[in-house]
């Protein structure tokens, strides 16, 4: 009798009957990488042939995205405004966005994509800042010093000055304001997060050591301001915020929060941006809460 056969035989037929979904609770309610689950692969044990490859390597990273989204969904359908939120777990490399469509004002959180501005213009010419400019990079990312950041504004040469510097950063979707309003930049969550990425990243075109000189400013933010993705992070958060009541919109807010968060053994890039809200406390509320929500929902992954 061959044992060995049957043995063979049995288990070919048990992942016959997981990638058709026979006796799965999820049988028809997607493709066959959504049905079929590592755990269920690894029990069967068939040798990676080119017909089971496919299925057999790709993982469940998206898993967790369509709950998610539910779960910003339910929320935001209870207040009142517009969010969107970008994510990227450098732990895991995993990533997430919600409404990817929407652009907002930047507010004061430009203020660190200015400073970085002038680190790559001052590496360009081989100098560190002087005493001033380090003075105004404080004042304008610690406490939010709206003259400190004019002044910045100006020594990187105002908006072209800025997209010439966004474009070297891998920026896409960030329009400098050509009036000469740094606060009205537009942007997007996930251009946050490419800017982001440029001051945590090795292949930046800034040096490790301005890198980790914003990075500072960003730790050291006045208590006061230091609301938005920090509540995200228990384990350690550089952030900048943002928040201006627009004209445009009635005198209704934008309330952004950008930065990169520790949590439960995963460092995260996050940003948060928004509008339209009755004011700016309703808006650090949703942008606190829908930061919370995507990082909780990456962790546990």
């Amino acid at each position: 009798m061959d044992i060995g056969g049957k043995t063979r035989a049995l288990a070919t037929a048990a992942l016959a009957l997981a990638i058709t979904g026979a006796g799965h609770p999820a049988a028809g309610s997607g493709t066959v990488q959504e049905a079929v689950t590592h755990r269920t692969v690894a029990a069967v044990a068939i040798p990676r042939t080119t017909a089971f490859r496919k299925p057999l390597t790709l993982p469940r990273a998206a898993a967790f995205k369509k709950p998610l989204t539910r779960t910003i969904d339910r929320y935001l359908g209870t207040v009142p405004g517009q969010v969107a939120v970008s994510v990227k777990d450098l732990t895991t490399g995993r990533s997430y966005s919600y409404n990817r469509g929407l652009r907002t004002a930047t507010a004061s959180i430009v203020k660190v994509d200015i400073v970085m501005a002038l680190l790559l213009k001052a590496q360009s010419r081989r100098r560190g800042l002087t005493t001033g400019e380090r003075q105004h990079a404080a004042r304008a990312i610690k406490v939010s010093d709206n003259a400190a950041a004019s002044a910045l504004w100006a020594a990187i040469g105002g908006a072209p000055g800025l997209a010439a510097a966004n474009k070297r950063f891998g920026l896409r979707e960030t329009r400098p304001d050509p009036s000469g309003a740094w606060g009205s930049t537009t942007t997007s969550a996930a251009d946050q997060v490419r800017l982001l990425t440029a001051l945590t990243s090795p292949g930046s075109p800034l040096s490790a050591k301005n890198r980790r000189y914003v990075l500072g400013l960003m730790g050291g933010v006045a208590p006061e301001q230091a609301w938005g993705v920090s509540a995200a992070g228990r384990g350690g958060v550089a952030l900048k915020n943002g928040w201006l009541p627009r004209p445009r919109h009635g005198g209704r807010w934008t309330v952004n929060s950008i930065g990169r968060v520790r949590d439960r053994g995963h460092t995260f890039l996050i940003a948060v941006v928004s509008d339209r809200h009755g004011s700016m406390g309703a808006g650090v509320t949703a942008v606190g809460r829908v930061s919370r929500l995507v990082t909780d929902a990456l962790a546990r992954r």
